[in-house]
């Protein structure tokens, strides 16, 4: 076994032991009548819970523990600096406006970072019992004892393609309008799923997410899972997505040429 080998093997260790601290105290939470929440927004609803925080305390325990060189970037505390190179970026509640109101398509983000961007995701729906991962040469969906090879699918044409997008608002006006472009042109469009579209997308089951307005932690365990199992994630203009903002990942790079050619005509964002 190379070294290398063992480093993965030891960050997927701490990956699954993240994942699993944050179900078992998200699901404590969930539909639970007792369950507060503040709102971060001014002048809108950007929800943050008890849970959200309990969550992410608990996984930076895990960290202290298990990777006390690691940096850590997480939704709801600072930062932490690191010296190994490495950095975890962490979600513990993806789709909070979901899990306030009982839907079981928010999840626990988890993904590990070099300078290159994300060498490993995790996405993980505590109630469902489903962990996609991806990284590491591979791609897989686990529930319980049961692990399914994850594989994006391959529509051609963008008329038979099927989208997800967390709001029919997408973003700014003009945001708005070139994702109605792309809408219009596909056969399907869903709303609402949060992070789990990202993993519908690498079991096969859909072709394109599009969104606007991420932070980093929203997306980069998405990014690993998705480009694992075989699909692309890029801004709207084509770059790399790692920063969040405007985002497309596609099933195939067909796909994905068809929607970026209709999404890369939205003017930029003002500094």
């Amino acid at each position: 076994m190379t070294e290398q080998d063992v480093q993965a093997q030891s960050l997927r260790r701490t990956a699954y032991r993240l994942a699993d601290v944050a179900r078992r105290i998200s699901l404590e939470y969930f539909r639970n009548p007792a369950l507060v929440a503040d709102n971060k927004a001014v002048g809108g609803f950007d929800p943050v819970t008890q849970a959200d925080r309990a969550c992410e305390l608990a996984m930076r325990e895990v960290l202290a523990a298990d990777r006390p060189d690691d940096a850590i970037e997480g939704e709801e505390f600072g930062p932490k600096s690191g010296t190994s190179g490495l950095r975890w970026v962490l979600d513990p509640i993806d789709g909070t406006r979901g899990f306030l109101s009982g839907t079981p398509t928010w999840g626990v983000l988890i993904a590990v970072c070099d300078d290159t961007g994300p060498i490993f995701g995790v996405i993980d729906q505590p109630y469902i019992g489903e962990r996609f991962e991806g990284g590491f040469g591979g791609a897989r969906l686990s529930r319980g004892a049961v692990e399914t090879p994850l594989r994006t699918r391959n529509t051609q044409n963008l008329a038979d393609a099927i989208l997800f997008s967390t709001f029919p608002e997408v973003g700014t006006k003009d945001e708005g309008a070139a994702f109605a472009t792309v809408a219009r042109a596909v056969k399907l469009t869903r709303y609402g799923m949060d992070c789990y579209a990202y993993g519908l997308m690498a079991l096969g089951q859909i072709d394109l997410v599009i969104e606007a307005g991420l932070q980093p932690y929203d997306v980069l365990a998405p990014i690993a899972v998705v480009e694992a199992a075989g699909g692309i994630v890029t801004d709207w203009q084509g770059r790399p997505a790692h920063g969040g903002g405007r985002v497309l990942a596609a099933a195939n790079p067909a796909i994905h040429t068809q929607a970026l050619a209709m999404l890369s005509t939205c003017p930029e964002a003002a500094a």
